[in-house]
């Protein structure tokens, strides 16, 4: 009887080993360790060009954006207006933000099926994302834009991997290099770089070349992406996870090399951030956040 007694705790332990490792696996927590844990070590020898997220500190958060109920996805910081622009997906709108947080104005999209990410790409220039249909449209909007149809802009359609809502969720363009990018939330994760549009409207063919490279994503140890963030000044990305809670700094190689926690206690949050959705860069480096429903976050280095 004890000798069988032994042999189901034996079972037990090991059974719990097996679900542990595979949960380990699946979420992605070895290598996340592996991370932080090169990062605690190599902390005096940080690369100068890294934007150092473990030293970022949230000095807003949780502020509701008064005017949104709901679905509040995406940000991009806009330079010729000094403001931020978002999308929500249930009730499709583009949205401004001030820099505070608060609703300057609201323009509906008609003909958009799940706009999940939207990117400033120049002067009233912007590219928005529909993620189930993986297509990518082009807008323009001026002072006097109170609505956008999706059939009156240009458009472009990639089924890459399609698997229903797991599309493309994320933007980010280099104004330098002409690239856009673009993240497949998961299953798997991927960031694809697009060249060739938006296409000018010059009377050129459209000439379009997308890109990946899997090996930089399969460094990433993160369960999907949610938004992406280009920084001009070092040639880094940064990628926003929802489901880890983490924002990670990808140098030019795709390598992490820094991170920022959206969890409780980490970074000056007294919350977890509920479900980051959208992230952008302002003046001095500035980080805005936005997560569903309606919450609005500011991360400044200190």
């Amino acid at each position: 009887m004890r000798r069988t007694l032994k042999i189901m705790l034996a079972g037990f332990v090991g059974l719990g080993l097996l679900l542990g490792i595979a949960a380990g696996h699946h979420y992605q927590l070895f290598e996340r360790a592996w991370f932080h844990l090169s990062q605690w070590h190599l902390a005096g020898e940080r690369p100068t060009a890294s934007l150092g997220l473990q030293d970022y500190r949230a000095v807003v958060q949780a502020k509701p954006v008064v005017g949104i109920d709901d679905d509040l996805s995406a940000l991009t910081y806009d330079p010729d207006r000094q403001s931020l622009m978002a999308v929500t997906n249930g009730n499709p709108q583009l949205l401004e933000l001030s820099l505070d947080g608060e609703l300057l104005r609201s323009i509906p999209l008609t003909g958009f099926g799940d706009p999940e990410a939207i990117e400033y790409i120049s002067r009233g220039l912007y590219v928005i994302s529909d993620e189930r249909l993986q297509r990518l449209l082009r807008v323009e909007i001026d002072e006097q834009t109170t609505s956008i149809d999706a059939v009156d802009v240009q458009q472009l359609s990639l089924g890459i991997e399609q698997n229903g809502n797991k599309g493309f969720e994320g933007l980010a363009y280099d104004v330098a290099g002409k690239r856009l990018f673009v993240a497949k939330e998961r299953d798997p994760v991927r960031i694809y770089e697009i060249t060739g549009f938006p296409h000018a409207d010059d009377g050129q063919p459209l000439a379009v070349h997308v890109s990946e490279n899997r090996e930089r994503d399969a460094d990433l140890f993160v369960r999907d992406l949610s938004s992406l963030q280009y920084d001009r000044q070092s040639g880094h990305l940064l990628a926003l996870s929802d489901e880890s809670r983490l924002v990670v700094e990808l140098d030019t190689e795709g390598k992490p090399i820094s991170s920022l926690a959206l969890t409780a206690g980490d970074n000056g949050l007294d919350q977890d951030a509920p479900q980051a959705e959208g992230i952008a860069m302002g003046p001095k480096g500035t980080l805005y956040l936005v997560s569903e429903p309606n919450l609005f976050y500011v991360f400044r280095k200190q």
